[in-house]
C-alpha cells in the first residue's frame, strides 16, 4: 500500500534491503547514518502497516543511545487513552554548582501501562502543587532516559534539551542523590 503512494518532493521511497544476519544489518545501519537518516526500520515482510500502533512487526533500529539518570519533577495527564493517568514526565538533572534541579526534558514513551498506573498513584500521593493537568511532584522517582542527541536550548532552565527522549527504565535502585549532573549532561554535547 505505502509503495503505491505517489508523494511529491521532498518525499521519496526508501530502498528495501533484505538482511538476515547481524553483519548485513550493521552495514545497512552505517549506510543509513551516512545518508543522513536516523536509523533503519526492520519489518516482517508479511506484516501490514497499522498507523499509530506499535508492535513487533515493525521495529526502529537506531543503534546504541546514550542515557541519563534523571529525576521526575512534574507529571502531566496524557491524551487520548491516557487522559486519566499521569503519563507525561518532566525530568531534571542536578546542577553541581548549586545543587538545584534543572529541567532537561520531557518524555511520555517507554513504560508499560502497569508502570504508568503505578507512577500515577505515586505522583498523585506526592504532588506538591497542581496546575491544571500538570502535577509538580516530590523529586523521588529516578528514570533512565535514552535519547538520540543533546542540544543547547533555551526551552529548559538547564540550557539543554534531549532530542527524542524516551524512558528506558524506572531506576528503583537509585535515589535523588544518584542522578546525573548538568555538567555530565553538557559533556555529551
Amino acid at each position: 500500500v505505502l509503495e503505491s503512494l505517489a508523494l511529491p518532493a521532498p518525499f521519496e521511497a526508501i530502498a528495501i534491503h533484505p538482511a538476515d544476519n547481524p553483519a548485513e544489518i550493521e552495514k545497512l545501519f552505517k549506510q543509513s547514518l551516512q545518508n543522513g537518516h536516523e536509523g533503519l526500520i526492520a519489518k516482517d515482510p508479511a506484516s501490514l502497516y497499522s498507523p499509530g500502533r506499535r508492535g513487533k512487526s515493525w521495529i526502529k533500529l537506531k543503534g546504541v543511545m546514550p542515557t541519563l539518570d534523571c529525576v521526575v519533577v512534574a507529571a502531566e495527564q496524557g491524551h487520548g487513552k491516557r487522559s486519566d493517568v499521569l503519563s507525561d514526565y518532566t525530568f531534571a538533572v542536578r546542577d553541581e554548582a548549586n545543587g538545584q534541579l534543572r529541567v532537561i526534558g520531557k518524555a511520555y514513551s517507554g513504560l508499560t501501562d502497569e508502570e504508568i498506573e503505578e507512577l500515577t498513584e505515586h505522583f498523585t500521593r506526592h504532588t506538591l502543587r497542581k496546575e491544571r493537568r500538570k502535577h509538580h511532584v516530590e523529586p523521588d522517582i529516578v528514570l533512565e532516559i535514552a535519547f538520540d542527541a543533546i542540544r543547547n536550548s533555551p526551552r529548559h532552565d538547564s540550557g539543554l534539551a534531549l532530542r527524542f527522549p524516551r524512558i528506558k527504565a524506572i531506576r528503583r535502585d537509585k535515589t535523588l542523590a544518584d542522578i546525573d549532573t548538568l555538567q555530565s549532561a553538557r559533556a555529551l554535547l
